[in-house]
């Protein structure tokens, strides 16, 4: 699989110099962060954004993510035009050579955690999420604010979205989502780019929305509604290993032809709906993220793989999440994973 990173663009803190030093690193994992959901990206930006990475001796491999606005996913009269604004940003990357979108249907919220400096034993601190501090909130009784929120709701925005979404049920979502699938796939056919739907995370209902990329049901569900190539998966395993009967490894084999983009990280379950983030190495969590890994690079080895969230360690500041160094070792251990499972002395039958 192609080794890649998430850079959050320039007011990163991590520099793409420093990613061009990780070895056999070459693609960058990111996006237009200036543009609101719903409002179309344009060419020049996007040229821009390119230029500046590859001035590194770094490419584009993947845009992540644009953004899909609430009124798709709510289903209002204002999606279509919503839809074609996302479609007329994945022109634009498409324009810049840029061949794989990742996106997500969450409702209101993208990934949610607890706490994102929670102390390890070892000094380092990492993210966690605890579900009864969730379910502790009350909407309608000041403003709200969770870490990995992009942003703090006043307590009339989430009155107003939980309201919005009252005649929104799981299935209604699902129908939305695939009216949205069937409006942008054929467009992404026609331009040669893969669409990789991106896991619930947590994949469960958040402060009671619903959540439909959450289970193997469900990813079987989206596949099979739109059957094109082009609809395809950001298999995560982070988010989707944080679900005790999410089978990881058959997911990968069941799904392995439409699966466009990998995140690995690795998780350790807790309780039933708590989980600790943990370093990539499978014995650290619950997931076997070794198997799953090596078995994709003999299923997929073409499609983009990432590291996904690490620790805080060596002292290091930054965004939650996405520091360098810990990063950084799990796309070594990443590297080594690939590697043995090309290496023709290797015995990679039993990783399958």
């Amino acid at each position: 699989m192609e080794l890649t990173m998430r850079w959050f663009g320039p007011q990163d803190p991590v520099e793409l110099w420093k990613l061009r030093q990780v070895p056999n690193l070459n693609g960058v994992v990111t996006a237009l962060h200036q543009f609101a959901p719903g409002e179309a990206w344009t060419a020049g930006a996007m040229q821009a954004l390119r230029e500046q990475v590859e001035a590194t001796g770094l490419r584009i491999s993947v845009i992540e993510s644009i953004p899909v606005h609430e009124d798709i996913k709510l289903g209002n009269s204002q999606r279509d035009h919503h839809i074609a604004a996302w479609i007329d940003s994945l022109r634009v990357v498409v324009s810049a050579g840029i061949r794989t979108v990742c996106y997500n249907f969450m409702p209101v919220f993208d990934w949610t955690r607890t706490d994102l400096a929670y102390k390890l034993p070892d000094g380092s601190t990492t993210l966690i999420f605890r579900q009864a501090e969730i379910e502790q909130l009350r909407i309608g009784e000041g403003d709200l604010s969770l870490p990995g929120w992009a942003e703090a709701f006043t307590a009339q925005q989430l009155t107003e979205l939980k309201t919005a979404y009252r005649s929104v049920d799981a299935a209604k979502l699902r129908e939305n989502l695939v009216y949205f699938l069937q409006a942008v796939v054929p467009e992404a056919a026609r331009l040669g780019v893969r669409l990789a739907i991106h896991p619930d995370d947590p994949p469960w209902p958040v402060l009671g929305l619903p959540r439909v990329v959450s289970t193997a049901d469900d990813l079987r569900f989206i596949l099979n509604a739109v059957p094109n190539e082009h609809n395809g998966l950001t298999f995560c395993l982070g988010s989707l290993g944080s679900r005790a009967d999410n089978d990881l490894s058959g997911m990968a084999e069941e799904f392995a032809s439409r699966i466009h983009f990998v995140h690995a990280r690795n998780v350790r379950r807790q309780a039933e709906w708590d989980f600790d983030e943990v370093p990539h190495v499978s014995h650290f969590g619950s997931t076997n993220l070794a198997r799953v890994v090596m078995r994709l690079q003999q299923l997929r080895p073409e499609v983009p793989i990432r590291p996904d969230h690490g620790r805080m360690i060596w002292g290091e500041t930054g965004r939650a999440g996405y520091g360098l160094y810990d990063r950084a070792l799990g796309a070594m251990y990443l590297q080594g994973l690939m590697d043995a499972v090309d290496d023709p002395s290797a015995d990679t039958k039993r990783w399958k």
